[in-house]
């Protein structure tokens, strides 16, 4: 396939990225919030049951927002070199920093790992990630506001490649492979990477719904094995599309 106009002048580094983020424990939440966060539910269920059930599912979905859950980890690989970094939050555990098949392992608070982020996007141009224009970089945008860390890109100027500037591009696959939003039903990494031939990250036992349940358990280093399986994952998904889907 003829590459467009845009490939062509962006021979550039690229940057594959992930985060995996928890929520915060909501007993901990003071009571006003505590009311803020479940007065729909009081408002929309009829019984004991129907309020725990759907109360439940909101302290299991704190981690969906920057307001009420934190990043554990970012992970990064760097498309041309084929090699990355995965910063994991360890808070209670000691781990010497560790690499893996060209991927490097390194503690982290979520402070920290955000600094590092923003410091390693200034070498880059172009920025790859599944549903990070919806769920990543706002994520990142917020809790690096919240740690007073200024972004050193500009990765949300506008959701249409051929209308992205300001010196970097973000391809968001899930827009790309849904044809922004073209077709109904938007599936997961997981499913693309089956349609694909592609090994998925979901292969080593873990999801995104495991995460708290893995980080409570101290399995910190399970999960940034886990964030480097999307990286690469990411990474085989973003070849078919500038191959056979980019026009």
């Amino acid at each position: 396939m003829k590459k467009g106009f845009w490939y062509k002048k962006t021979k550039m580094p690229t940057l594959i990225f992930d985060i995996e983020t928890i929520g915060e424990d909501f007993d901990r939440f003071d009571k006003t919030s505590q009311e803020v966060l479940t007065r729909w539910i009081k408002r929309e269920t009829n019984s004991e049951s129907e309020y725990k059930k759907e109360l439940d599912q909101l302290k299991d979905g704190l981690g969906f927002s920057p307001l009420t859950g934190e990043i554990v980890v970012i992970g990064a690989l760097d498309y041309e070199k084929d090699k990355g970094v995965v910063y994991f939050q360890c808070p209670d555990k000691k781990i010497r920093e560790t690499e893996e098949k060209n991927i490097k392992y390194k503690p982290a608070t979520e402070k920290e790992m955000l600094e590092k982020f923003w410091r390693g996007a200034q070498e880059y141009d172009t920025f790859v990630s599944f549903y990070g224009g919806s769920f990543d970089l706002p994520f990142i945008l917020i809790r690096s506001a919240i740690h007073k860390i200024r972004p050193t890109k500009n990765l949300l100027s506008h959701r249409y490649l051929n209308s992205q500037w300001q010196g970097a591009k973000h391809i968001d696959l899930l827009d790309q492979f849904t044809f922004y939003g073209s077709v109904r039903r938007r599936h997961s990494l997981h499913l693309h990477c089956r349609a694909f031939g592609i090994k998925s990250p979901k292969a080593q036992g873990i999801s995104g719904e495991n995460i708290k349940e893995y980080f409570q358990t101290k399995k910190y280093l399970e999960i940034a094995r886990y964030n480097a399986g999307d990286l690469f994952a990411t990474k085989k998904l973003y070849e078919y599309w500038r191959d056979y889907l980019m026009s």
